[in-house]
Formats: structure tokens, sequence, C-alpha cells
């Protein structure tokens, strides 16, 4: 190979490095899972998909410890934040109209007690 494509192979693993790229859920379980294949080796996958081992074996690790608490039921489904907050703000309306409505029979029952 020549000296100029190896510099500017270098150049370009070099830009790679220094540009931070963002994974989806998804890269991530699909990267980790055909790590955990085995079919081509993890150093091999790690350059494929230009990210460093450490990053690799952080994914399968967080992979593994989450997929263990899933399965004895440590971890609860979370719903999307939108609905989430939708339902805390339905709890609090219906915790309200009780309280209004334990009031109102109690002062109900107040005046038929004194009606007798």
């Amino acid at each position: 190979m020549s000296s100029r494509k190896q510099s500017a192979e270098l150049k370009i693993q070099e830009l790679k490095r220094h540009t931070r790229k963002s994974y989806s859920i998804e890269d991530k379980i699909r990267i980790v899972l055909e790590g955990l294949k085995g079919e081509s080796s993890v150093e091999d996958l790690c350059l494929k998909e230009s990210i460093s081992a450490v990053l690799f074996n952080n994914w399968s690790k967080e992979f593994i410890e989450g997929g263990k608490s899933r399965l004895n039921g440590e971890i609860k489904r979370e719903g999307p934040s939108s609905e989430l907050q939708s339902l805390k703000n339905q709890n609090a309306d219906l915790k309200q109209l009780v309280a209004e409505l334990t009031l109102e029979l109690r002062m109900l029952r107040k005046s038929l007690n004194g009606v007798e």
C-alpha cells in the first residue's frame, strides 16, 4: 500500500475517532447481539461499527444486566413520559373528586341526622 493511501486512511480513522456518533437503542442491541453470536471477533465488529471495544463491553454488560433484572421482575415497564404525566394528572383529579364527594357525603349525613 502506498504511503499516500496509508496517510489518507489514517486521517479518515482519526476523523472517525473525533466525531462522536449517537447510536440508537436498536443499533446498540443489534451490535451487542451480533457480538454475542460470535460469528466474527469483537475486534472486527468494533472496527466495522467504528466503536471501541470498551464501549462494546459496556453495552454488552448493560444489556445482560438489564435482561437479568427484567427476568427477575426488578424493572417495571415505564410508559412514555407524556402518557405517564397524563395518568398522574388524571389520578390527582380523581383524588380531588373523591375528597370533595366524601366531604359532601359527610355534610349530607350530618344534615339528615339533624332532621330526625
